[in-house]
C-alpha cells in the first residue's frame, strides 16, 4: 500500500509542477480541506481548492515544487520541499507583485481517506517569500 500512496503522491506533485489544475483536483475527496497557513487561508471542497490552485498558477506562472524528502505512516503522510517562482501577478489586493524570483523551504501534513488527500496543510516561510520578492526588508533566507 505504501508504494502505490508513494506513486499517487508523485503523481500529483507531477501535476502540480504541469499546471494542470484539474488532474491535481482529481487527488482529493470531494469534501478535502486544504489549508495554507502562511496565508491564513482554508479552502474546503474542490471548487475552493480547484480556486487556489488556480490563483497560484496564475500568479506564479513558473510554480515549481522540488520535493526533498517525504514519508508515509497509515493514512497520513509528510513531505518537505522546495517551492519557487516569480512572483508576476497577485491574487492579493494588498500586495502588489513585483515580478522577482523565490524560493522558499516548506512542508506539507496529509491526511488520506480512500486512496485520495483528504486533508493538506502547508507550512512555509512567508517572511522569507516577501523579502525576497522584495516587499518587505530583510535579507532573503
Amino acid at each position: 500500500m505504501a508504494s502505490d500512496m508513494e506513486k499517487m503522491m508523485a503523481d500529483y506533485l507531477a501535476a502540480m509542477n504541469a499546471h494542470d489544475v484539474e488532474k491535481t483536483l482529481s487527488f482529493f475527496t470531494d469534501d478535502a480541506v486544504y489549508e495554507c497557513t502562511p496565508l491564513g487561508r482554508v479552502s474546503r471542497g474542490k471548487q475552493e481548492i480547484k480556486d487556489f490552485i488556480s490563483s497560484t498558477f496564475t500568479d506564479f506562472p513558473d510554480f515549481k515544487l522540488e520535493m526533498k524528502s517525504a514519508f508515509m505512516a497509515g493514512d497520513r503522510g509528510a513531505g518537505e520541499w522546495v517551492m519557487s517562482g516569480t512572483f508576476a501577478h497577485s491574487s492579493i489586493p494588498e500586495v502588489p507583485a513585483t515580478g522577482k524570483k523565490f524560493s522558499v523551504r516548506g512542508a506539507a501534513i496529509m491526511e488520506f481517506s480512500g486512496g485520495k488527500v483528504s486533508r493538506h496543510t502547508n507550512y512555509w516561510n512567508l517572511a522569507a517569500f516577501l523579502q525576497q520578492v522584495g516587499i518587505m526588508p530583510g535579507s532573503p533566507q
